[in-house]
């Protein structure tokens, strides 16, 4: 029998409000749909790219990751990846605090979104007393803020997943310090998306890949609306 999966904006278009009617009109969709594009695809696989970096280069928390995996999911040396995709539910995802951290110190020295800024609609002031007119411009640099030593202590410039707990436990940083997916009324609206798309995929490749950068491949970011690396990032890759 033909079984149809949906797909998002079909979830989206068969949506109804209590009164059975279409919760989303067309203009609604195409701002979704087109967020999930610009916002979710490019950024998502920056981030991967840039933790395999990491990770290559610190491959004492892959294994700390690898570790973490086998107590929340169990032995999986004789699954599949199909059997292996099909034991990470959203609630064992969110058991992978450590992965998660790992995540979040990525998203910290490599942002995304390395700057990003806003325009002030009518005057106010900000917290410290700064006044702001009505068409100025506010920018701010993730990709600064994450290397600051007053914000992130002496080993700011360290990958360390550590850092995000405290007493064995995880613990969040305001977002207005972790400034990866914004802060207040602009947090991204698909940051829950895309921590289950990144640990999900993260966990797939740590658990039966092991990754080796090629010698002499000098890995670099670009500068513009997203962190792109310039040639990519070329690795050896073997089976665990």
């Amino acid at each position: 029998m033909w079984q149809t999966r949906e797909d998002l904006l079909s979830r989206f278009m068969n949506f109804k409000g209590q009164d059975g009617e279409d919760t989303y009109k067309d203009k609604d969709l195409r701002d979704s749909i087109l967020n999930f594009v610009i916002a979710g695809r490019d950024t998502t696989a920056i981030t991967l790219s840039w933790l395999v970096y990491l990770l290559c280069n610190n491959p004492h928390v892959a294994d700390k990751i690898s570790a973490e995996l086998k107590s929340v999911l169990g032995d999986t040396k004789d699954v599949s990846i199909r059997e292996f995709c099909e034991l990470l539910t959203p609630e064992c995802v969110n058991e992978l605090h450590y992965l998660h951290a790992s995540v979040n110190e990525c998203l910290r020295l490599y942002p995304p979104v390395p700057r990003d800024g806003k325009v002030a609609l009518k005057d106010d002031v900000l917290l410290d007393g700064t006044k702001v007119k009505a068409g100025d411009r506010l920018v701010y640099v993730p990709y600064s803020m994450g290397r600051m030593e007053f914000l992130w202590g002496k080993d700011a410039l360290m990958f360390k997943p550590e850092r995000w707990f405290k007493d064995n436990k995880f613990q969040s940083e305001s977002p207005y310090k972790f400034t990866a997916f914004q802060a207040g009324p602009r947090t991204c609206l698909g940051k829950d998306s895309a921590y289950l798309q990144i640990k999900t995929t993260a966990a797939v490749l740590i658990r039966f890949f092991q990754f080796r950068l090629l010698p002499n491949h000098r890995v670099y970011y670009r500068l513009g609306m997203v962190l792109q690396m310039i040639n990519g990032i070329k690795v050896f890759v073997s089976r665990c």
